[in-house]
């Protein structure tokens, strides 16, 4: 027998739903959410939020990734870095070349092996080969990509992996309103649910029609709705 996901919990299912995508569709903080959710009538704390976010949010980011089509195979990877408890630390990050992210993955190096756990992770979760792989000149890519065997798949130069430097600025707008991550763990799984949420509702507007933007928001409000129903898959 199948059971509810939101059991156990006080408010309603539709409530956590709403907070959870409030959180991941806009540049909000949990106290922000707090504040709308209590001119709506609903009365619960910040850290509620957090909570629900962080156990929601990862449930949800499966769900959406087990059912979402298969990416491009032209890949465009990229690291940049940023502070969590005043340590340094890199976000790798990969895209395909429509804007779709691949993957992120929260590490405490720039070198071969971290680049080549970006790599491998990406051929195993993606279910499809790169025809091309596009990254800035940082040498442990060509390194790891030579141990792979997929060095005549490199392509470097230019301005050719603005798709990848450009995907970091929605993660570093959540970073600055939620005041910086608090551990690498916490950073992995929000920027994993975030990522798998963030491609649910990407729709390059800039690209398209009036008309096809409301049938793409549609499509995707209809998507989320049946992601995040009470039963478990």
């Amino acid at each position: 027998m199948k059971t509810s996901i939101y059991s156990r919990h006080r408010f309603h299912p539709d409530i956590i739903r709403r907070a959870v995508w409030m959180y991941f569709r806009f540049n909000l903080s949990f106290r922000d959410i707090e504040e709308l959710l209590i001119e709506r009538g609903v009365d619960v704390s910040y850290e509620t939020i957090r909570r629900w976010v962080d156990k929601f949010g990862s449930t949800y980011a499966k769900r959406i990734r087990s059912r979402s089509v298969s990416p491009s195979p032209i890949w465009h990877l990229d690291e940049v870095y940023t502070k969590i408890n005043g340590k340094m630390v890199y976000l790798w990050r990969a895209v395909d070349d429509e804007g779709t992210v691949l993957d992120v993955v929260v590490q405490r190096r720039r070198n071969t092996k971290a680049a080549l756990r970006l790599l491998r992770k990406l051929l195993k979760n993606q279910g499809i080969k790169p025809n091309r792989i596009v990254t800035d000149r940082l040498g442990s890519y060509r390194a790891a990509l030579k141990l792979l065997g997929l060095k005549h798949l490199q392509d470097v130069g230019g301005r050719k992996n603005n798709r990848a430097e450009c995907s970091h600025v929605p993660i570093r707008r959540g970073e600055r309103k939620s005041q910086k991550f608090r551990s690498v763990h916490q950073a992995q799984k929000l920027l994993s649910s975030h990522a798998q949420i963030y491609n649910l509702f990407n729709h390059r507007r800039h690209l398209i029609s009036r008309s096809t933007l409301r049938k793409f928001r549609h499509q995707a409000n209809l998507k989320w709705n049946l992601t995040t129903t009470s039963m478990c898959p």
